[in-house]
């Protein structure tokens, strides 16, 4: 009883240990030059993977306007 325990216990710190905090910070430029480029920062939580695939899902052009997005 006491193995199963102890296992379980190690179980949830892994588990947990899996969740963290990544900041994805974004840049706006403007190619004609009529605005100036901004950023941006967002703090996502969840594993690596996941959060790069959401960050990176905000990169785009419309019009003049290109967003960069990436993990830092």
């Amino acid at each position: 009883m006491k193995k199963v325990i102890f296992i379980s216990g190690l179980s949830l710190i892994f588990l947990a240990s899996c969740s963290k905090d990544y900041t994805c910070e974004c840049t706006v430029t403007d190619s004609s030059g009529s605005l100036a480029t901004t950023t941006s920062s967002t703090t996502l939580t969840g594993k690596k993977k996941d959060v790069t695939t959401a960050c990176e899902a905000s990169n785009q052009t419309v019009g003049t306007l290109t967003y960069s997005c990436k993990i830092k």
